[in-house]
């Protein structure tokens, strides 16, 4: 049985049931909502907290990544520091070791150059000794062909004065002797100036041939000091008198003292230019086991008015020979260098062959044949000079040859052209008088 309730205010009636759970409900209502924003509120000051907490950490994590950039830059200035400092102290170390690298090499290279040196200066003054006897000799081959001018001039006269008077008294007796004895002692007259003619270019070809084998062992000994002098690394040897093979031998040298190839040279100075010179020299090249073979010459081959290469083998004039060896000693050290960085895989000749026929080769030369020519003028010039003087000493042993054409003279003078004069019966003796 349900109780109703009637409000004396405006009579409604209603379940107390009913008005008690709205109570409760309004109540729980009002719990549920202050409760849900109760806990609004806390989540709220959750999360603001949280947030707080969220910036103070992003603060934190900044500053650390500051005070870790900081710390960076610190370390990376304290690297750049020390590498600074490792940099100085190695290089101040490397300049160190190059000062007494170049200091020992330096002291190496003035120990060689002094030895170097005092060699040369031994060989000068052997040169300068062989020189003044050479000058010695000439000054004795001077006074020779005076004495024998002088002797041969006394001869001649007292001869003319002896045939004069045998003539005279042979013309005092000419119809009581026949003509043929006095053709026969004519002849023999003749045959006696014939002989002293004979003896006179004897004498002028002995001569002539000791001058051009003391002029060759001049230019030798020059070849050699200058090789010695202009290449003091190298060893420079001569070959002994008598011994087969060429004048002189040099071996090439690298900076770190490794014999890299042979140079072998013949000296000349002679009038004319023989290729049978090429042919021993190319022997003497096989037999040395040398690398390169130049022929020094006075006289160059008609075909050749400059340095150049033939048959294998170089050559050039005197004035030439310190830049051409220049560049095969380069060569040659090119050839061992080649060689040792790729052994066995070329042939030491072929690489030299084509390095010397390679523009590279040309230049070098060009450029060092320029530096040359005013050397080459000077050296020529002192070359016109001795052959002037050479020239001088020929009409010197001339003159004798003069003499006896001015007998001629005389027994035409005496005889008249009566008397047959024509000596060798071929016309020499008149072209050689008037010669």
């Amino acid at each position: 049985m349900s109780t109703t309730i009637i409000c004396p205010n405006c009579n409604h009636q209603f379940e107390p049931t009913e008005a008690l759970a709205q109570t409760i409900k309004e109540n729980m209502r009002k719990e549920f909502n202050q409760k849900w924003a109760d806990q609004i509120s806390v989540q709220k000051k959750e999360f603001a907290l949280r947030e707080q907490q969220i910036l103070s950490q992003q603060e934190q994590v900044q500053k650390a990544q500051d005070q870790l950039k900081a710390q960076l830059r610190q370390q990376e200035q304290e690297m750049a520091k020390k590498l600074d400092e490792h940099k100085k102290t190695l290089e101040s170390e490397i300049s160190l070791q190059l000062t007494q690298k170049i200091k020992s090499d330096y002291e190496n290279e003035l120990v060689m150059l002094k030895d170097a040196n005092k060699t040369n200066e031994a060989k000068l003054t052997e040169a300068r000794q062989k020189e003044l006897e050479f000058l010695k000799q000439m000054q004795a081959l001077q006074t020779r062909e005076a004495e024998l001018d002088l002797e041969i001039q006394r001869k001649m006269a007292d001869e003319r004065s002896k045939l004069g008077e045998q003539i005279k008294k042979e013309e005092e007796e000419k119809n009581k002797l026949r003509d043929a004895e006095f053709q026969m002692k004519l002849k023999e007259k003749d045959k006696q100036l014939e002989d002293q003619r004979k003896l006179v270019e004897e004498m002028k070809r002995k001569a002539e041939q000791g001058s051009m084998q003391l002029q060759g062992e001049v230019q030798e000994l020059a070849l050699e000091e200058l090789l010695r002098h202009s290449f003091p690394f190298d060893l420079v040897s001569e070959v002994g008198k008598g011994v087969r093979g060429a004048d002189c031998i040099q071996t090439v040298r690298n900076s770190y003292g490794q014999e890299c190839g042979k140079i072998i040279f013949e000296s000349k100075r002679t009038k004319d230019f023989s290729d049978e010179w090429i042919e021993k020299l190319k022997a003497d090249l096989r037999a040395l086991g040398a690398d390169v073979a130049v022929i020094v010459t006075q006289a160059m081959p008609k075909d050749m008015e400059d340095f150049g290469e033939r048959q294998g083998i170089w050559i050039c004039s005197f004035a030439d020979a310190k830049p051409l060896v220049h560049v095969l000693r380069d060569a040659v050290i090119k050839v061992y260098n080649a060689g040792k960085s790729q052994e066995n895989k070329g042939d030491k000749m072929t690489l030299l062959y084509n390095y010397l026929v390679s523009s590279e080769f040309a230049e070098q030369w060009g450029a060092i044949r320029e530096g040359f020519m005013g050397m080459k003028i000077s050296i020529q010039k002192e070359r016109d000079q001795m052959e002037k003087l050479w020239k001088a000493r020929e009409k010197q042993l001339e003159k004798v040859l003069l003499n006896a054409a001015h007998i001629r003279g005389s027994i035409e003078g005496i005889s008249g052209m009566d008397v047959d004069l024509d000596l060798l019966g071929d016309g020499s003796f008149g072209a050689l008088s008037e010669g």
